[in-house]
Protein backbone atom coordinates (compact mmCIF):
# COMPACT_ATOMS: atom_id res chain seq x y z
CA UNK A 1 0.00 0.00 0.00
CA UNK A 2 1.25 3.47 -0.62
CA UNK A 3 0.66 5.57 1.90
CA UNK A 4 0.27 8.73 -0.71
CA UNK A 5 -2.92 6.67 -1.54
CA UNK A 6 -3.66 7.13 2.01
CA UNK A 7 -7.30 9.16 2.10
CA UNK A 8 -10.20 9.44 4.53
CA UNK A 9 -13.58 11.08 4.85
CA UNK A 10 -14.28 12.45 7.89
CA UNK A 11 -16.72 9.59 9.33
CA UNK A 12 -15.32 7.14 11.54
CA UNK A 13 -15.96 4.26 9.59
CA UNK A 14 -13.41 5.99 6.90
CA UNK A 15 -10.81 5.95 9.95
CA UNK A 16 -11.20 2.81 10.77
CA UNK A 17 -10.72 1.30 7.17
CA UNK A 18 -7.45 3.21 7.13
CA UNK A 19 -6.52 1.91 10.73
CA UNK A 20 -6.87 -1.13 9.03
CA UNK A 21 -5.18 -0.71 6.09
CA UNK A 22 -2.07 0.29 7.71
CA UNK A 23 -2.29 -1.94 10.56
CA UNK A 24 -2.42 -4.68 7.68
CA UNK A 25 0.66 -3.14 5.70
CA UNK A 26 2.80 -3.06 8.81
CA UNK A 27 2.25 -6.54 9.69
CA UNK A 28 2.67 -7.82 6.19
CA UNK A 29 5.47 -5.96 6.23
CA UNK A 30 6.99 -7.23 9.32
CA UNK A 31 6.35 -11.12 7.78
CA UNK A 32 8.88 -10.50 5.17
CA UNK A 33 11.29 -10.24 7.75
CA UNK A 34 10.62 -13.15 9.96
CA UNK A 35 14.08 -13.35 11.77
CA UNK A 36 13.38 -9.92 13.25
CA UNK A 37 9.58 -10.73 14.52
CA UNK A 38 10.75 -14.05 16.10
CA UNK A 39 14.06 -12.06 17.86
CA UNK A 40 12.58 -10.53 20.81
CA UNK A 41 10.25 -14.02 20.96
CA UNK A 42 13.45 -15.98 21.34
CA UNK A 43 15.66 -13.51 23.61
CA UNK A 44 12.65 -13.79 25.85
CA UNK A 45 12.37 -17.56 26.11
CA UNK A 46 16.50 -18.04 26.62
CA UNK A 47 16.55 -15.66 29.24
CA UNK A 48 13.57 -16.81 31.24
CA UNK A 49 14.65 -20.09 30.80
CA UNK A 50 18.26 -19.67 31.98
CA UNK A 51 17.23 -18.87 35.13
CA UNK A 52 16.07 -22.25 36.48
CA UNK A 53 19.01 -23.69 35.17
CA UNK A 54 21.56 -21.55 36.74
CA UNK A 55 19.37 -21.19 40.15
CA UNK A 56 19.05 -25.01 40.48
CA UNK A 57 15.00 -26.77 41.23
CA UNK A 58 14.38 -25.53 44.72
CA UNK A 59 10.44 -23.88 44.15
CA UNK A 60 10.75 -21.52 46.65
CA UNK A 61 13.31 -19.79 45.40
CA UNK A 62 12.34 -19.93 41.59
CA UNK A 63 8.72 -18.70 42.79
CA UNK A 64 10.24 -15.99 44.49
CA UNK A 65 12.22 -14.98 41.43
CA UNK A 66 9.50 -15.70 38.81
CA UNK A 67 7.89 -12.40 38.62
CA UNK A 68 10.67 -10.39 38.24
CA UNK A 69 12.69 -12.76 35.87
CA UNK A 70 9.63 -12.82 33.81
CA UNK A 71 8.74 -9.57 33.59
CA UNK A 72 12.64 -8.14 33.08
CA UNK A 73 12.67 -10.32 30.37
CA UNK A 74 9.51 -9.37 28.49
CA UNK A 75 10.54 -5.51 29.00
CA UNK A 76 13.59 -6.03 27.22
CA UNK A 77 12.36 -8.30 24.39
CA UNK A 78 9.98 -5.75 23.57
CA UNK A 79 12.88 -3.06 23.51
CA UNK A 80 14.47 -4.63 20.88
CA UNK A 81 11.80 -3.94 17.69
CA UNK A 82 11.39 -0.34 19.41
CA UNK A 83 14.08 1.64 17.17
CA UNK A 84 12.97 0.10 13.90
CA UNK A 85 8.81 1.10 14.63
CA UNK A 86 9.23 4.36 12.81
CA UNK A 87 12.89 4.05 11.60
CA UNK A 88 12.39 1.94 8.17
CA UNK A 89 9.87 4.08 7.07
CA UNK A 90 11.98 7.32 7.95
CA UNK A 91 14.06 6.07 5.59
CA UNK A 92 12.47 5.61 2.62
CA UNK A 93 10.64 8.48 3.06
CA UNK A 94 7.32 6.68 3.27
CA UNK A 95 6.52 8.38 6.85
CA UNK A 96 6.91 11.43 5.27
CA UNK A 97 4.42 10.91 2.20
CA UNK A 98 2.05 9.35 5.33
CA UNK A 99 2.27 12.91 7.08
CA UNK A 100 1.70 15.08 3.79
CA UNK A 101 -1.24 12.93 3.35
CA UNK A 102 -4.84 13.42 4.30
CA UNK A 103 -5.10 11.35 6.83
CA UNK A 104 -4.14 12.16 10.50
CA UNK A 105 -0.98 11.31 11.14
CA UNK A 106 -1.92 10.57 14.86
CA UNK A 107 -3.96 7.87 13.46
CA UNK A 108 -1.16 5.92 11.32
CA UNK A 109 0.83 5.98 14.61
CA UNK A 110 -2.06 4.09 16.56
CA UNK A 111 -1.99 1.49 13.83
CA UNK A 112 2.12 1.17 14.03
CA UNK A 113 2.09 0.83 17.48
CA UNK A 114 -0.74 -1.40 17.26
CA UNK A 115 1.02 -3.65 15.25
CA UNK A 116 4.21 -3.28 17.52
CA UNK A 117 1.89 -4.70 19.79
CA UNK A 118 0.34 -7.55 17.93
CA UNK A 119 3.50 -8.55 16.46
CA UNK A 120 6.15 -8.00 20.00
CA UNK A 121 3.78 -7.87 22.73
CA UNK A 122 1.13 -10.53 21.84
CA UNK A 123 3.42 -13.67 21.49
CA UNK A 124 5.12 -12.57 24.97
CA UNK A 125 1.83 -13.09 26.60
CA UNK A 126 0.72 -15.60 25.09
CA UNK A 127 4.27 -17.98 25.57
CA UNK A 128 4.87 -16.30 29.08
CA UNK A 129 2.58 -19.53 30.95
CA UNK A 130 4.80 -21.94 29.30
CA UNK A 131 8.05 -19.93 31.26
CA UNK A 132 5.77 -19.78 34.07
CA UNK A 133 6.16 -23.63 35.07
CA UNK A 134 9.41 -23.60 34.72
CA UNK A 135 9.43 -21.32 37.72
CA UNK A 136 6.87 -23.44 39.98
CA UNK A 137 3.91 -21.06 39.36
CA UNK A 138 0.28 -22.41 40.03
CA UNK A 139 -2.51 -21.35 37.41
CA UNK A 140 -3.93 -18.99 39.30
CA UNK A 141 -0.54 -16.89 39.22
CA UNK A 142 -0.30 -17.71 35.75
CA UNK A 143 -3.26 -15.82 35.09
CA UNK A 144 -2.06 -12.77 36.66
CA UNK A 145 1.24 -13.20 34.92
CA UNK A 146 -0.59 -13.09 31.71
CA UNK A 147 -2.89 -10.75 32.38
CA UNK A 148 -0.62 -7.85 33.70
CA UNK A 149 1.73 -8.94 31.08
CA UNK A 150 -1.69 -8.10 28.54
CA UNK A 151 -2.43 -4.79 30.63
CA UNK A 152 1.85 -4.18 30.96
CA UNK A 153 3.05 -4.64 27.14
CA UNK A 154 0.45 -2.23 25.13
CA UNK A 155 1.85 0.58 27.65
CA UNK A 156 5.49 -1.07 26.66
CA UNK A 157 4.88 0.05 23.18
CA UNK A 158 3.04 3.02 23.21
CA UNK A 159 5.56 4.48 25.17
CA UNK A 160 8.78 3.50 23.67
CA UNK A 161 6.90 4.82 20.44
CA UNK A 162 7.57 8.18 21.91
CA UNK A 163 11.26 7.33 22.45
CA UNK A 164 11.37 5.87 18.57
CA UNK A 165 9.73 8.88 17.31
CA UNK A 166 12.46 11.16 19.19
CA UNK A 167 15.37 9.30 18.21
CA UNK A 168 14.59 9.21 14.79
CA UNK A 169 17.61 9.91 12.16
CA UNK A 170 19.84 10.40 15.34
CA UNK A 171 23.21 8.52 15.04
CA UNK A 172 23.92 5.50 17.66
CA UNK A 173 20.00 5.88 17.94
CA UNK A 174 19.40 2.66 20.02
CA UNK A 175 21.46 3.55 22.98
CA UNK A 176 19.74 6.66 23.01
CA UNK A 177 16.37 4.93 22.79
CA UNK A 178 17.03 2.93 26.03
CA UNK A 179 18.60 5.81 28.10
CA UNK A 180 14.85 7.67 26.94
CA UNK A 181 12.67 4.77 27.92
CA UNK A 182 13.97 2.71 30.27
CA UNK A 183 12.82 5.32 33.41
CA UNK A 184 9.35 5.24 32.06
CA UNK A 185 9.21 1.46 31.62
CA UNK A 186 10.00 1.07 35.50
CA UNK A 187 6.37 1.66 37.32
CA UNK A 188 5.16 -0.65 34.60
CA UNK A 189 7.66 -3.34 35.50
CA UNK A 190 7.09 -2.45 39.29
CA UNK A 191 3.87 -3.04 39.07
CA UNK A 192 3.02 -5.83 36.77
CA UNK A 193 6.14 -7.78 38.53
CA UNK A 194 4.73 -6.69 42.08
CA UNK A 195 0.83 -8.22 41.44
CA UNK A 196 2.44 -11.70 40.53
CA UNK A 197 4.23 -11.38 44.16
CA UNK A 198 1.63 -10.02 45.77
CA UNK A 199 -0.51 -13.12 44.78
CA UNK A 200 1.82 -15.58 45.23
CA UNK A 201 2.12 -14.12 48.65
CA UNK A 202 -1.75 -13.93 49.07
CA UNK A 203 -1.87 -10.29 49.24
CA UNK A 204 -3.91 -9.23 46.21
CA UNK A 205 -2.85 -8.21 43.05
CA UNK A 206 -5.92 -6.21 42.48
CA UNK A 207 -4.48 -2.64 43.54
CA UNK A 208 -0.96 -3.25 41.16
CA UNK A 209 -3.68 -4.29 38.64
CA UNK A 210 -5.78 -1.39 38.78
CA UNK A 211 -3.08 0.70 38.45
CA UNK A 212 -1.32 -0.74 35.21
CA UNK A 213 -4.57 -0.47 33.35
CA UNK A 214 -4.57 3.04 34.24
CA UNK A 215 -1.17 3.69 33.13
CA UNK A 216 -2.40 1.78 29.89
CA UNK A 217 -5.26 4.16 29.95
CA UNK A 218 -3.03 6.91 30.27
CA UNK A 219 -0.55 5.73 27.38
CA UNK A 220 -2.95 4.83 25.15
CA UNK A 221 -4.19 9.06 25.29
CA UNK A 222 -0.90 10.93 25.46
CA UNK A 223 1.72 8.86 23.57
CA UNK A 224 0.59 8.78 20.03
CA UNK A 225 -0.13 12.36 20.53
CA UNK A 226 3.40 12.61 21.93
CA UNK A 227 4.74 10.29 19.18
CA UNK A 228 3.53 12.34 16.47
CA UNK A 229 4.77 15.55 17.47
CA UNK A 230 8.35 13.74 17.95
CA UNK A 231 8.06 12.56 14.44
CA UNK A 232 6.48 15.92 12.74
CA UNK A 233 10.04 17.21 14.67
CA UNK A 234 12.36 15.15 13.51
CA UNK A 235 11.00 15.22 9.77
CA UNK A 236 11.51 18.90 9.91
Amino acid sequence: MNPTTLSTSKNPLGLLSVLWLVFKREVSLAMRHKGEVLMPLVFFVLTASLFPLAVGPETAQLQRMAPGVLWVSALLSAMLSLQRLFATDYADGSLEQMALSTTPLVLLVVAKIGAHFVLTGLPLVLIAPLLGLQFGLNADALGVLMLTLLLGTPTLSLIGSVGAALTLGVRGGGVLLSLLILPLFVPVLIFGAGAVQAHITGMGASGHVSILAALLVLSAFFAPLAATAAIRISLE
